[in-house]
């Protein structure tokens, strides 16, 4: 009788972001196929909805990038493979790939891990440190953008025994469904929000960070405001600034420099990310650095929400243009201005069938079912 296949995930903490909900995602998904599920993190926001039944859970400190808590990790991860009779080790970051790559070495297992982003390096020791996301058995790439950043980067660490192919992240598009939310939680968040009717909401959400395009938006608001005249808009920044309050406090007086403080409203986090979707008009991914895949255009379409999105990284894979949303010129805040009021323009008929066209996008392309499926199918291989 064929050994059953067991998995164990490692990743720094099970918070909120793509990488966190995939491995989420993949753990409970292999418990519902006959596969014994473990998880190694080192704590998270998300780790109190993980089914203890379903997954065992070990926690240990493998978000540390000191290398003599790398090495200790190492032989602890050796040791729960060997008790639990471990057959395959998949990393989603550096420093616990680091510990795995020594745990698969010493006790001969199948390692896999997930390159989440194009991880920066200026120099050599650096850029050898990003290399073991690329010393793994099978390398998942969340994006043909990702595999094209792999191949031209670091394929002095590939070979032809090792496996490099594109996995999409995937979403959950029955949670992102705008036929879930209630009317009566709609009216209530768009209260709480202060937010005014007859006034087109705009939403950015993401956590508050330069790369991430906050004030280049605040710019492109301004832009709008001086082309039409009458501030037709309310903007919600959603997000939270992790620690960055210097960065949200620039953000503030900018908006303030741009007479824009009735307008934008910063909104530290929304417990029900569906509903923020439902009430807003359309959805902006503003990013000055490119996404390795740009979840919030995914959960945007979803929602039937038209997306603008920079015109770099995994967007240009997300967004069918014209069809599902508009890419703009990623740092141009002109160009999205222009965006702005051409998506304000839109007839309502437009709106609503790019909306359906976006929704179907995404439970096509990029449903959670489909990045667990096609995960859980290389696992076998690699097994067998």
């Amino acid at each position: 009788m064929q050994p059953k296949l067991k998995v164990l995930q490692v990743i720094p903490r099970l918070g909120y972001g793509g990488a966190e909900t995939g491995c989420y995602d993949i753990a409970h998904y292999l418990h519902e196929n006959n596969v014994k599920s473990y998880l190694i993190t080192s704590g998270g926001e998300l780790l109190k909805f993980v089914d203890k039944k379903k997954v065992k859970v070990i926690r240990l400190p493998v978000q540390s990038k000191n290398p003599l808590l790398i090495l200790f990790n190492s032989l602890i991860i050796s040791l729960i493979i060997l008790i639990f009779g471990i057959n395959i080790v998949h990393a989603r970051s550096r420093a616990p790939a680091w510990s795995c790559l020594i745990a698969t070495k010493i006790t001969r297992r199948k390692f896999v891990t997930t390159f989440h982003g194009t991880y920066n390096f200026k120099s050599k020791i650096k850029k050898f440190y990003n290399s073991v996301m690329v010393r793994s058995d099978l390398i998942i790439a969340g994006s043909n953008f990702i595999f094209s950043h792999i191949k031209e980067n670091y394929s002095e660490f590939l070979n032809d025994n090792k496996k490099l192919l594109v996995i999409f992240r995937g979403i959950n598009t029955d949670y992102f469904d705008p036929s879930t939310t209630l009317e009566s939680e709609e009216d209530n968040l768009f209260k709480s929000w202060q937010l005014q009717v007859g006034k087109k909401i705009i939403l950015m959400p993401g956590r508050l960070t330069s790369w991430k395009g906050q004030e280049m938006f605040l710019d492109a608001l301004n832009n709008v405001n001086i082309q039409l005249g009458n501030k037709p808009f309310i903007a919600v920044i959603l997000g939270s600034d992790q620690g960055r309050d210097l960065y949200k406090k620039k953000l503030i007086r900018l908006s303030e420099q741009h007479r824009l403080n009735k307008q934008v409203l910063f909104i530290d986090n929304c417990k029900n990310m569906p509903l923020a979707y439902k009430i807003a008009d359309f959805v902006i991914s503003a990013s000055i650095e490119p996404e390795a895949f740009g979840r919030i255009s995914v959960e945007a379409q979803s929602m039937q929400k038209i997306i603008l999105a920079s015109n770099i990284g995994g967007s240009k894979e997300t967004i069918i243009e014209n069809k599902t949303g508009f890419l703009f010129e990623a740092g141009n805040a002109e160009d999205l201005s222009k965006k702005i009021i051409e998506v304000m323009n839109l007839e309502e008929n437009t709106l609503k069938q790019m909306g359906i066209e976006g929704r179907k996008n995404a439970i096509t392309k990029f449903n959670v079912e489909k990045m667990c499926f096609s995960t859980y199918s290389e696992y076998k291989k690699l097994f067998n």
